[in-house]
């Protein structure tokens, strides 16, 4: 596929991740990384060394039925877990778009607020998501 992008679902497995500067693990991955690691099977570990307070996602993600933890720099996350739909806050874009990905994955319906961070930052995301098969409605926050 010239110049296209070709995704194909594999199998997951638990990883042991440290963030670092490029050409290391992006620290702006880190969230949406936990929000998949909660689908694979075992305990992965995410070591968080260049932003100290990226972890804002984290009780969002428990609130939806994830085995997460934070302890300082390290977010443990057990899995597989089945997520179940609730309302949770994205507290930034990063933390909000791992959210949507938890959502997606979540059995029930999500409700997720501080959207304004997504609006900024991706391009109609429910307009792209909607044509992947999500069922997304938005409402004014």
């Amino acid at each position: 596929m010239a110049g296209g992008l070709r995704a194909t679902r594999g199998t997951l497995a638990p990883v042991a991740v440290k963030t670092a500067p490029h050409p290391g693990f992006p620290t702006d991955l880190q969230p949406q990384l936990c929000a998949l690691l909660t689908q694979a099977p075992g305990v992965s570990h995410v070591v968080e060394r260049v932003y100290a307070h990226r972890a804002s996602h984290v009780p969002a993600l428990a609130a939806l039925g994830a085995d997460v933890h934070a302890a300082g720099p390290r977010v443990t996350i057990r899995g597989p877990r089945r997520l179940i739909g609730a309302t949770v806050r994205g507290t930034d874009i990063r933390a909000a778009a791992a959210l949507v990905l938890a959502a997606l994955a979540a059995r029930g319906r999500t409700e997720l607020r501080g959207v304004a961070h997504l609006r900024r930052g991706y391009a109609d995301l429910p307009g792209v998501l909607r044509a992947l098969g999500a069922h997304i409605n938005e409402e004014d926050e």
